[in-house]
């Protein structure tokens, strides 16, 4: 998968877009996201029904993945089964 890439959740409203991509498959509300919109959509895990906010990034833990939400849905991020957490903006500089 490459940056710039744009995903569609199979179990919700939510879209991404691939800012930077490792190895595993990224997963919305439990179900794996795809570039196409399935014909029929996959049940909502619960532990996965968190939602996503549109123009957040989510990230992993080791930094292998970011994700830019285009799109909120009712399901949550995830990387093989391993939640996403929204990536912190950086503090501006202090001017004097």
């Amino acid at each position: 998968m490459k940056p710039g890439t744009r995903l569609k959740s199979a179990a919700c409203d939510t879209e991404v877009m691939v800012i930077r991509a490792g190895t595993g498959t990224i997963e919305c509300g439990g179900a794996p996201m795809a570039e196409a919109k399935p014909a029929q959509a996959a049940p909502l895990d619960t532990d996965f029904a968190g939602g996503t906010l549109m123009g957040k990034r989510y990230v992993d833990a080791a930094n292998s993945f970011e994700l830019l939400c285009v799109k909120p849905g009712k399901g949550s991020l995830a990387v093989d089964g391993v939640k996403l957490a929204t990536k912190d903006a950086k503090p501006l500089p202090a001017s004097d």
